[in-house]
């Protein structure tokens, strides 16, 4: 009788004998390097980095719309992951292997819907958007003064951005930090949605997704002129109402 050991093992009716040609070719305890070279170093790195971004500032974006976060701390951080996102898309190795958010998302498993949109539009929401402003007593109201520098300073921002088109200079780095710099002004005079006033964002998302050195049209162009115009007049009305 043999005894009632269990084995530690499912039996089998043949022996097995590992191969030679299995073994490991490696050493085990050697560190792998994913890249050959310092460029590709530098390029994994990078693209490392903009997944971190998408992340974080998916994360950041759900913070704000909870009231997690305050305003100024949301849009300071905002404002820095976009353009450190920027930063890393402006070299060309990077762009290539990064091909275009939907494909990275897609080929690392990222979702990310809420940090999409913003890249998409490429401002903080706060900028985007001016605050419902609170009324206050008359004694607190901003006075005259600076109220009329930041309506000079709209105005000025439109002419600006009106006088590029006209010069021929199309490029979104030329054009894009006028118009960011035209939303900005116009949200620090009134938070009423004016006619055309969505035509900024609307060219703003445009520009935001052409690459740095990349320009519009003649027709693009002519179009821009057009809407920015009508921004512009839709702007000076309600200043008059």
């Amino acid at each position: 009788m043999y005894g009632s050991q269990q084995l530690a093992y499912a039996p089998t009716p043949y022996s097995y004998t590992p191969s030679s040609n299995l073994a490991a070719t490696i050493n085990l305890d050697q560190e792998v390097k994913l890249a050959d070279n310092a460029t590709e170093r530098e390029l994994y790195e990078s693209l490392a980095e903009i997944y971190s971004i998408i992340v974080t500032l998916d994360a950041l974006e759900k913070a704000y719309l909870r009231d997690s976060i305050q305003e100024s701390e949301y849009t300071e951080t905002c404002d820095r992951l976009l353009r450190q996102y920027k930063s890393n898309l402006a070299d060309d190795n990077v762009a290539a292997a990064f091909g275009d958010l939907e494909r990275f998302k897609l080929e690392w498993g990222l979702e990310a819907p809420k940090a999409t949109e913003r890249l998409r539009i490429g401002l903080p929401a706060t900028v985007e958007t001016a605050p419902a402003q609170q009324q206050r007593p008359t004694s607190q109201q901003p006075n005259n003064n600076a109220a009329a520098t930041h309506i000079v300073s709209a105005s000025e921002s439109f002419i600006t951005l009106l006088d590029a088109i006209k010069l021929n200079m199309l490029s979104k780095e030329t054009l894009h930090p006028i118009l960011v710099d035209t939303i900005q002004a116009v949200n620090k005079v009134t938070d009423r949605d004016f006619e055309n006033k969505a035509k900024i964002i609307q060219w703003l998302i445009t520009l935001n997704q052409m690459r740095v050195a990349e320009e519009l049209s003649p027709e693009q162009a002519r179009e821009l002129q057009f809407d920015m115009q009508l921004a512009y007049d839709g702007f000076k009305s309600t200043l008059q109402s």
